[in-house]
Parts: C-alpha cells; sequence; structure tokens
C-alpha cells in the first residue's frame, strides 16, 4: 500500500491523515483548510482563532498540542458569571480598573499550553496579563472589568479549548482536595492478580513433572494468563499512556522502558502458554506492575505531604491587632474570623478581605499588581487583601478569612523575587535524568546482543531486568526531598522560607548586616521617660494618636507610655522613612522623630533612642527609650562572628555605640544614622567586594536592603510588619537560634550530596547485576521503589540527625 507523503509545516512533520491541532485520526475529510486537516469542527475553529490571532506558533513549539474539541460549548453556560455575587466569591482583587480571578483548567499539559494561555491579551486584548501555574493547571488572568467581563473571559478560554472548570465548591470558597481513587483501585487490583498467579506458579516453581499434575500445571497456567488480563490493560495503562506522549513529543520518558519490559514480559508469556512450550513469567509482569504501582503511591504521599507542610508554612508569624469591646488585642493573623474588627497600622499588610470602618485609607497595591501609586478607599468600600496602608491607622470589618495561601503566592511574585541562581546540583541531575532513557536503551540493546552471541538464554533476562532496574526517579527526588524536609524543619523552629533558594543562598552568605531598633532589641520590653517640658492632656492625647497611627517599635514603646485616652482623628499623615513620622490633628501640626527631622542639635552623652516631639513648630522635648536587647545576644553575636563579617547599620543616633561596641567583636563596622538608601548602598558596597550578604532587620524601613540583600531576613515579634522583600521571617522569639539555623541550613548541600551518590551507587550496581542476566525481572521491580524509598530515608533520617544536633540543643540559651 503506497503511503502518502508528510506535509512540513512550520517545520513539524504532520501526516495528511492526523488532525493539525490534535493529533487525532482524521475520519472525515470536509475539515480542512488549506493543507491542514482536522478531525472535527471543533479542533477547525479553534486553529481559526489561532490563525486568526497570530499565535500559529502554539503548533511549532509541540507537536499537535492540541486536545480535541469534538463537544460544543453549551450556549449560555457562563451566564452565571454575570452574577454580581458569583464575581464577588471568584474575584481575587479588584482595583478601579483591573480585576484578578484564577480558573482551573484541567487541559493544561504542555509547554504549548503555556505559551498560547500566557498570550491570551492576542485574543482580546482588554486581557492586562495571563500567568500559568503548570503544576496546579491553574491560570491567573488579569483583565480590564470596563471593557470586558469575566464571563468573557471564561468563553475566551473555552473557544481555544481550555474551558474553566468553575464548581459549587469555588463560588461557595471552599477547596476540596482532589483525590484519584482510580490509583488505589489499580494496586489493589495488582496486588490481588499478583498474588494469586504466585499462589497458582507454586508447581512451576517446585517443577512437579507426573503426568497428572502437567493437567493441573496447565490449567494454572491458564488462570494466570486470565489473571494478568486486568493488571496488563488496566493496571500498567499509566505507564503505556505516558511513555506514548513521550514518544509522540519526542522524548524517552522513564515510563517508555517500563512499558516496554512489562510488554516483552507479557508477549513471551502469553506466546508460551498458548504453545505450551512453557508457563511464562506473568508472576513477574504482576509483579512489575504492582511494585511499581508501589513506588509512585509512596512518592506521591510523600510529595503530598511536602506540598501539605508548604501550605502551611503560609501560616506567617504575623499577628493582628483585633478590637474587641474597645480594647486592643493582638492575635495572630490565623485566628482572624469573619466578622473581627481589626486595625490596620501605618505601612502595615492587609491581611484578609474587610470593608473599611474606620480611618482613611490608602493602600498600596505594588504587593500585588506591582504598581505602587496608592489607592484612595473610603468608609464601606471593600479592600482587598495584599496591599498596604500607607497613611494612618485604619480599621476593617473582615468579610473573608485570611487565605495564607494568597499571601504565600504573592511573596513569590516575579516582583519581589531576589533572583537566586538555580540549584547546580538540580539542573545537573535534570540534565542527567534528560538522557537517562536513551543510555537506559543503549545497555539493553549492547546487553541483548552480547548474550545473543555467548548465551542466548540470558538474552530476555537480561534485557528485562535492565529496563526495570534502572531509575532517575531517585537522582530527581534528591533535591526535592532534602529541600522538603528542610522547609517542613525550619518551619517547626519559626523560620520561614519563600522557596527553596533561599536555604541554598542561606547556606552561602559570607557577611551579616543587623539594624538595631526590633531586630536585636525587644520589642515592647523598652522603657520610656519623658524629658522635657511637662505635657498638657491635651498635647498627650494629640502625640498618642501619632503614634497610634504608626508602626515603628519606638511610636509603640510611646503609645503603650502615654496614658489611655480618647484619641483624634487624624486629618493627614505622613511617614518620613527612617526619620519620623507626621501629621495633621485637630488642626494641629504634630512632627516625631530624629534630631534631624525635627531640626535641633543632636545630644548623644545619654544611653538609649531619643524621639524629639514638635507641635506647631515649638519644641517640647523628646522622649527617652532604654532599650532591651533580646535575650541571648551576646552569645549569638559571639558565635556568628566565628564564621561571618558582621555589621550594624542603624537609623538611630549614636547614644548606645558604647554598649554595642562592647558585643561586637572589634573593627566590627557600627553605622548610626542611616537613611533606608543609605542601608541600601552599605549592601552593594559588600556585595561589590564578593560578599554574599544577609540582612536581619524588622521589614520597616529595611526593605530596599532586605530585597538587595542575598537573603533578605525579616524578624517578627507578633506585629504584622512583613515585608514583601524579605526572603524570610523570623519569630522574634527564636532569634536565639539564628546561628543555629544558619548553620542547619548549610547541611542542606551536604544532603543533597550525599542522596545523589547513594542513587548513582543505586543505579550503578543495580546495572551491573543486570547486564550478567543473573538478576530476576521480578526482583529487579522489587528494587526499583526501593530505590526512591531509599532517598526518602536518607534525606529524612539525616535531616532529622541535623535538627537534633544543631536546633534541639538543651544548651540552648
Amino acid at each position: 500500500m503506497d503511503l502518502e507523503e508528510p506535509i512540513i509545516i512550520d517545520k513539524v512533520e504532520v501526516n495528511q491523515k492526523t488532525c493539525y491541532h490534535c493529533g487525532e485520526p482524521v475520519r472525515n475529510t470536509n475539515n480542512v483548510i488549506e493543507d491542514k486537516q482536522f478531525c472535527c469542527s471543533g479542533c477547525k475553529t479553534v486553529y481559526e482563532i489561532i490563525n486568526e490571532n497570530d499565535l500559529c506558533d502554539y503548533y511549532s513549539i509541540d507537536e499537535t498540542p492540541g486536545l480535541k474539541q469534538d463537544k460544543q460549548i453549551r450556549k449560555g453556560k457562563f451566564d452565571l458569571l454575570e452574577s454580581d455575587e458569583v464575581k464577588s466569591k471568584l474575584i481575587t482583587f479588584k482595583d478601579q480598573n483591573h480585576s484578578h480571578v484564577v480558573f482551573y483548567l484541567p487541559q493544561i499539559h504542555c509547554s504549548s499550553c503555556i505559551w498560547i494561555l500566557e498570550h491570551l491579551n492576542r485574543i482580546n486584548p482588554d486581557i492586562i496579563k495571563s500567568q500559568v501555574n503548570f503544576l496546579k493547571r491553574e491560570i491567573t488572568v488579569i483583565y480590564n472589568h470596563h471593557r470586558t467581563d469575566l464571563k468573557v473571559v471564561a468563553e475566551n478560554l473555552a473557544l481555544i479549548g481550555y474551558e474553566p472548570h468553575v464548581s459549587l465548591n469555588d463560588i461557595d470558597g471552599k477547596k476540596i482536595k482532589k483525590y484519584d481513587a482510580s490509583k488505589i483501585l489499580k494496586l489493589g487490583i495488582a496486588g490481588f492478580c499478583f498474588g494469586n498467579i504466585m499462589m497458582l506458579s507454586f508447581p512451576e516453581y517446585f517443577a512437579i513433572a507426573e503426568e497428572g499434575d502437567l493437567k493441573l500445571k496447565s490449567l494454572f497456567a491458564y488462570l494466570n494468563l486470565a489473571l494478568s488480563l486486568p493488571v496488563f490493560f488496566y493496571c500498567s495503562a499509566d505507564f503505556f499512556v505516558s511513555g506514548y506522549k513521550g514518544i509522540k513529543q519526542s522524548f524517552l520518558n522513564i515510563d517508555a522502558p517500563i512499558a516496554l519490559a512489562i510488554l516483552i514480559t507479557f508477549g513471551r508469556s502469553v506466546f508460551e502458554i498458548l504453545t505450551d512450550t512453557g508457563a511464562g513469567y506473568l508472576d513477574s509482569m504482576s509483579g512489575i506492575v504492582f511494585f511499581m504501582l508501589i513506588g509512585r503511591y509512596v512518592q506521591t504521599r510523600t510529595y503530598d505531604t511536602i506540598s501539605f507542610d508548604r501550605d502551611f508554612k503560609s501560616y506567617f508569624p504575623l499577628g493582628i491587632t483585633i478590637i474587641e469591646n474597645e480594647h486592643e488585642i493582638q492575635k495572630p493573623v490565623s485566628s482572624i474570623k469573619v466578622g473581627d474588627i481589626i486595625k490596620i497600622h501605618n505601612d502595615e499588610i492587609i491581611p484578609a478581605d474587610g470593608i473599611l470602618f474606620l480611618g482613611k485609607a490608602e493602600i498600596d497595591y505594588s504587593f500585588v499588581t506591582g504598581e505602587s501609586k496608592p489607592i484612595s478607599k473610603n468608609i464601606g468600600e471593600l479592600v482587598y487583601a495584599g496591599g498596604k496602608q500607607v497613611n494612618a491607622a485604619i480599621q476593617l470589618k473582615v468579610v473573608k478569612e485570611v487565605t495564607q495561601s494568597y499571601l504565600t503566592k504573592l511573596w513569590n511574585t516575579e516582583a519581589f523575587r531576589a533572583g537566586a541562581k538555580e540549584d547546580p546540583h538540580q539542573s545537573f541531575i535534570h540534565k542527567l535524568s534528560k538522557y537517562f532513557t536513551y543510555i537506559l536503551f543503549s545497555i539493553a540493546i549492547v546487553s541483548a546482543i552480547y548474550w545473543s552471541i555467548y548465551d542466548s538464554s540470558k538474552v530476555w533476562s537480561a534485557v528485562t531486568a535492565v529496563l526495570i532496574v534502572a531509575c532517575p526517579c531517585a537522582l530527581l527526588l534528591s533535591a526535592t526531598f532534602t529541600n522538603g524536609n528542610f522547609i517542613r524543619i525550619l518551619n517547626k523552629y519559626g523560620l520561614y522560607v519563600k522557596n527553596e533558594r533561599t536555604i541554598e543562598a542561606l547556606s552561602k552568605i559570607t557577611s551579616i548586616v543587623f539594624d538595631k531598633t526590633g531586630t536585636i532589641t525587644e520589642q515592647g520590653e523598652s522603657t520610656v521617660t519623658f524629658e522635657g517640658k511637662a505635657l498638657t492632656n491635651y498635647q498627650s492625647r494629640l502625640i498618642k494618636s501619632l503614634t497610634y497611627a504608626s508602626n515603628h517599635p519606638l511610636s509603640r514603646d510611646i503609645y503603650k507610655y502615654l496614658p489611655i485616652t480618647k484619641l483624634f482623628p487624624i486629618n493627614f499623615y505622613k511617614q518620613h522613612l527612617g526619620m519620623g513620622v507626621s501629621g495633621q490633628i485637630d488642626d494641629h501640626l504634630i512632627e516625631i522623630g530624629s534630631s534631624s527631622f525635627i531640626g535641633i542639635k543632636s545630644d548623644t552623652k545619654f544611653d538609649g533612642s531619643f524621639v524629639h516631639i514638635k507641635i506647631d513648630g515649638e519644641y517640647l522635648g523628646g522622649f527617652r527609650i532604654n532599650n532591651k536587647y533580646r535575650t541571648g545576644l551576646n552569645q549569638i553575636i559571639k558565635k556568628l562572628a566565628q564564621s561571618y563579617r558582621l555589621k550594624l547599620v542603624s537609623g538611630d543616633n549614636e547614644l548606645e555605640r558604647p554598649y554595642l561596641e562592647t558585643l561586637f567583636p572589634k573593627k566590627t563596622e557600627l553605622l548610626f544614622n542611616q537613611k533606608p538608601l543609605h542601608k541600601l548602598d552599605v549592601i552593594k558596597a559588600a556585595q561589590q567586594r564578593g560578599e554574599k550578604v544577609l540582612m536581619v532587620g524588622d521589614g520597616l524601613n529595611d526593605a530596599g536592603a532586605l530585597k538587595q540583600s542575598d537573603v533578605g531576613l525579616a524578624i517578627s515579634d507578633n506585629s504584622n510588619n512583613f515585608s514583601p522583600a524579605c526572603d524570610a521571617i523570623l519569630l522574634g522569639s527564636n532569634f536565639k537560634l539564628l546561628d543555629s539555623l544558619i548553620r542547619f541550613a548549610n547541611k542542606q548541600k551536604f544532603i543533597i550530596n550525599a542522596s545523589f551518590i547513594l542513587s548513582i551507587l543505586y543505579n550503578v550496581i543495580g546495572l551491573s547485576f543486570a547486564v550478567q542476566g543473573i538478576l530476576m525481572p521480578v526482583v529487579a521491580a522489587i528494587l526499583m521503589p526501593i530505590s526512591s524509598l531509599s532517598i526518602i530515608f536518607l534525606t529524612t533520617i539525616l535531616s532529622s540527625f541535623f535538627e537534633k544536633r544543631l536546633l534541639n540543643d538543651k544548651n540552648h540559651f
């Protein structure tokens, strides 16, 4: 039969009888555009839309990347999305012009999907941006709600073959974890059949040769064949599907040799049983499938566990002020409930959606949108989570419980990534695994040729064992499970890292730069005295009203020191980073801050910090605040000084220099009166000298330095001063563990290397036995998942060992 010549389109070879869009067989030749044939009108329509919008590069990334579109989208299917109530529950963020929505798209399966979905703005120019989360099969769409609608966005996605999955659980705000029960069913069926095939194979194992028993052996052989059918056609289907998809994309994945080994074993067994030349190897075939499924199940469950811990990482150590019975109570963010009245200070992140209840809101949503221009909100308007209040303190009535996973996603947004380099171990491992299957097939072919010459009876055993025993999974798991364990353990001790790259960067630091106030000092533990003209009750009330709006540790100390009184509303508020705050209250201008900000000469003859006060241009004196330094600071500094170059940069004056010189080693650079820009310059200068810098600050005036540093660490003392520029957050109560936590992070590289070496040794030893033909296929099937389990075991044991040695030390002060 003559074969039709293939057509070359955009360097992609497509058979005329194959759908240009999805690759399915073409049975109806009516769906044709030029020289491109389509299996159905749906695929043809999708192609027309893609072609009209100049998106045909979609087809050049992967061959036939689309999905079959034989189902028509029901008219009016997305009408529900026109409801304001539904929109309010699906939209994650909304400002004056733009809305953000996240859709679940189960159809996402390849790089072409990502490419076309991230170019939605060509199909609908009112879509500002679209970003795909491949692992979660989700897309975040930002669109102009004045020009287009949520329903139109959903229809745009559906038209190109990515119909969004919108369920009642999404609308109700509930997330039900999907679990594939078929995996358990396949594992159960494979285990049942494997056990029974083993039992029915006893006559063969014990070489029963009596004539009467030969008939029994034949009966058992056919029973084994019947039991093997569900194992081959159902339980092992995932290996064949995965292998086929890889070949279709011109890539040999690890499932390809496994599928080939199963096929060879089953095919040879069927031949032997039907020709009565042997009992076959159905026990090996079913054993291969059963033990491979066990390995995949354990691996998936372990991944899920790491993902679960990672989600709980998002319970940031943030505190929030909740108003109860006119009293302010500090509570963790995770305890916020719908209906709570929460207070948001100046420069605090808003953790939950709420209605503005009191005050004037000026919200900086750069954390969400990347645009720093503040948005004004009036009382009664909805304020979305993720923004930062840049005006005086406000109160919100919570309408949606805090979504820590949403804050985590924002924390990892591209705008705040520190640009950490990819882990070289991971990149090497992935490069190796890419060619692993090609190397594996080469070894199998060489083994087959060798044994066909010297001992043909070992050809099948050697080839099958080689195809099964080798496993790149262990190589890939080396970094994955190590990082997962480290994130979990660091969370346990109050260090919350943005991602695994932060752990790697933390292990490479050579220099540590400390801020002073709120970082190495205890918040809320200082002693405050006023020096100057005696304050009237009215003046005290004005000052307390202004400090109420500020989130700076010194402002909080002053606010707590002044007597309880009814506060004035603030007409105008401005924070001067690193200098002080000012505000217009009851027709008076109040200024609180450093001597340079107030405009007087600094006096450094006393200990402590000094906050100066001016009302309507008249200098009244100031508050002397004697700081209490963190427990164990002296020991921490001594330990860190042994391995790192230390430096202190502070926005305060030099009042406490003499005391700090006794804490830090000689020749340590202690810099005072440093504005935020100066702190940033200090970090840059150190990096230009080749140093890897850890910046430890409180997240308030240090955002620039935190972002510039190789690792930015924010200290949190039950206050919502989290900065999106930081790479990690440390509970203030666990500051004494800083040295141990850094030393623990240094062990990451050691554990990854150890597990990597173990996985290499496993593959070398396993293949050396397999090519000799002395490793039974069923034994190889048992060893392969054991290799993955050994990596899990090693990383867990070593992580726990270093945790106990470095972090769970009873000698911690």
